[in-house]
């Protein structure tokens, strides 16, 4: 493929690229400084004769006019090895600052089940006699508050997402609520919307949450769903704007503008007069919030090597999680609403160190050729890990003092929509993140609704470490799987087990309850509640780790240079994913069956779609649109020896309709090279 006619740009040279898909790392000889290193199990790469850069019979001089070094653009295999790669002191420290605020970031990622809860509730004076553990023990408690709102999952179903919504399931109040009056029946409560003042029983270990404080109860029970939507669409809207900005100043920047005005909106939510203001407040927190998530994915992606990437990750995900499973605690602590909103943003304060502490992205600098910039990062390093001159083997400074005349040559997101293969592999997981996301909550829902009576599952942290159980071993289960499957392999698996957990539990279901209605089929509606839980929870597992995986994958296959608009797409898939939820919550859970139904179909088109993408396990990160082109697909099955691969020469390539744009290119190249790498004779 010519670099015009794949969204390199005219002044790019065509990155060689091999059969199989995977980019050319950067360990190869000298005469071919972007030559393949084969990912783990795959064949050995045949590179294509790089273009050098002061020209030659077939390149024309504005092409080496503005094509940089080849050994500059291999970062991973040149620049990053001259660094010490993760070995180094300093980079061990910038990986260690991307991992502590990802506890602040899940205790604000978690934080709507807390505030937002919708607690039981009666009209003050309607009951007398009963103490609270009578109410509970009576079972009405739960009653109270159903004919309000319907069953709702109790928390967010991922580390990088927004929260969902809580299970208003019978369960016991948390800390030292003292005894209240018995409610009324629910037969009562609909005539006594119009009392002017009630008595709540919050489950969440607080005293007043936001519900309370307005009385969000009765017809104003709609503003806790606008609240709700509140944080999500900031983060939908935070993720595809932060990510442009990112791409074009830099991700430092946004980082350091985002803590500051979360710092901001975040406390100045805890002073929120009424409801109006809390969701308003709320919309910038999460737009905040999204430029910390999204910046620090990318800077933790692009400080580490091949091999280390997906553990770091993981490692920041379970870092997150911890801030859910300490949340509860933090909750029954503060007591009060407003004093856990603080709680939860003033760790932030924290990261304005980071303005002095820590650097831009060197990786991207050098993608979009900022090497003044990059030279004194570079330095920055050097002296940081005790290095010495000597060490640069390949010559990476001599070849940037070179280059340091160039203009910057930034790229924006919407680049990708004249690209080829790229494209398709960013919409395949905009799609998974939105299957994996917006399935997680039919799951929840069933597991943890009304039609499902299971006494742990009617209390509201049975509920929770449920949730966030389940979540933890889909991570776990995440590492083991990736590592001997892959990133596409793992992704395959789990969006599998997603579809015919979703299909069992439509299908199935339907028809053990038909069954269940004749005396002689030994079967009960506690069958039917059993294989629901089993197949919800088997559902939630590998929806989790579709979502997450996809988020990854994401980061692994869109170049340097437009990383975080491709995250910030795939991020906000999953926002609307979980959108769903609240929107399915504010119509009384009208379609909500339907709302399955199309997201079980989904999963199965997504299973089609998941072969379409490449495998980036134990290959180097594309740094420009070029590279990302080539990083196409590649077989499940690897070719057998000496088996011819269906792939055209360029010089038939020349006479294929709709390819003449490459024909350009392609006189530079061997008559033996193909689209994507050396035909293997």
């Amino acid at each position: 493929t010519g670099a015009r006619g794949r969204g390199g740009g005219p002044g790019r040279q065509p990155a060689p690229a091999e059969e199989n898909g995977s980019l050319p790392p950067g360990d190869a000889a000298a005469s071919a400084p972007l030559g393949g290193r084969a990912g783990s199990g795959g064949a050995e790469i045949q590179p294509l004769p790089p273009l050098h850069p002061g020209g030659g019979p077939h390149s024309s001089c504005c092409s080496a006019a503005a094509a940089p070094s080849l050994l500059l653009l291999d970062y991973d295999g040149s620049v990053l090895p001259f660094l010490g790669g993760l070995g180094g002191g300093y980079q061990k420290t910038l990986v260690l600052l991307t991992w502590i605020p990802a506890l602040f970031i899940g205790f604000s990622q978690f934080s709507d089940s807390f505030l937002l809860d919708q607690p039981n509730f009666w009209c003050r004076g309607a009951g007398k006699g009963a103490e609270l553990a009578g109410v509970i023990g009576s079972g009405r408690w739960g009653d109270v508050g159903n004919w309000t709102s319907s069953p709702t999952t109790p928390f967010s179903t991922a580390a990088w997402g927004a929260p969902g919504n809580r299970s208003n399931s019978s369960g016991a109040n948390g800390g030292d609520t003292p005894p209240l009056p018995s409610p009324p029946d629910k037969g009562d409560n609909a005539s006594d919307c119009d009392c002017h003042a009630w008595d709540y029983g919050i489950r969440t270990g607080l005293v007043q949450n936001v519900v309370s404080k307005w009385d969000l109860v009765c017809d104003n029970a709609w503003k806790v769903h606008i609240a709700k939507f509140s944080l999500l669409v900031g983060l939908i809207f935070g993720y595809l704007i932060n990510g442009c900005i990112a791409d074009w100043v830099g991700r430092r920047p946004v980082l350091l503008f985002s803590i500051i005005f979360i710092l901001i909106f975040g406390l100045t939510v805890a002073l929120s007069v009424n409801v109006t203001m809390f969701s308003t407040l709320r919309f910038f927190e999460g737009f905040c919030l999204a430029g910390i998530i999204l910046t620090l994915y990318a800077l933790r992606i692009e400080l580490c090597p091949p091999g280390k990437r997906f553990m770091i990750t993981m490692v920041a995900s379970f870092v997150a999680m911890a801030g859910q499973f300490l949340m509860p605690g933090l909750a029954a602590l503060c007591r009060d609403w407003q004093v856990l909103q603080a709680l939860i943003i003033c760790p932030f304060l924290l990261m304005l160190l980071y303005w002095s502490i820590f650097p831009e992205s060197l990786r991207w600098l050098m993608a979009t050729q900022q090497f003044e910039s990059a030279k004194r990062l570079i330095l920055h390093f050097t002296q940081k890990n005790c290095m010495s001159p000597e060490s640069d083997i390949k010559g990476v400074m001599p070849e940037l003092e070179k280059e340091l005349s160039r203009r910057p040559k930034k790229v924006c997101i919407v680049k990708v929509v004249g690209t080829r293969n790229l494209w398709k592999n960013i919409v395949v997981l905009c799609v998974n993140s939105l299957t994996g996301f917006g399935i997680h909550h039919c799951f929840a829902r069933s597991m943890m609704g009304h039609e499902v009576k299971v006494p742990l599952l009617e209390n509201f942290y049975a509920d929770y470490y449920t949730m966030a159980s389940i979540a933890l071993a889909s991570c776990l289960a995440m590492c083991v799987v990736v590592r001997f499957l892959g990133r596409r392999g793992g992704l395959l698996l789990f969006m599998i087990l997603t579809a015919l957990a979703s299909l069992l539990q439509l299908g199935l279901l339907n028809l053990i309850g038909k069954y269940s209605q004749h005396p002689d089929s030994g079967m009960s509606d506690s069958v039917k509640d059993k294989f629901s839980i089993a197949f919800s929870i088997v559902g939630m597992f590998a929806s989790h780790a579709v979502g997450s995986l996809s988020v990854f994958f994401c980061a692994e296959i869109t170049p340097t240079v437009i990383r975080c608009g491709g995250l910030g797409l795939v991020l906000a898939s999953a926002g609307f994913g979980m959108l769903t939820a609240p929107i399915i919550e504010l119509h009384n859970q009208k379609g909500y069956f339907l709302h399955h139904i199309i997201f079980a179909c989904c999963t199965l088109i997504c299973i089609i779609c998941i072969l379409l993408l490449p495998e980036s396990r134990d290959q180097n990160l594309p740094e420009n649109i070029s590279n990302g082109e080539h990083y196409t697909r590649q077989p499940l099955l690897p070719h057998k020896k000496g088996e011819q691969p269906l792939l055209l020469t360029n010089a038939e390539l020349k006479d294929y309709s709709g390819l003449h744009d490459a024909a350009m290119a392609g006189d530079g190249l061997p008559e033996g090279a193909t689209a994507n790498g050396m035909k293997a004779m």
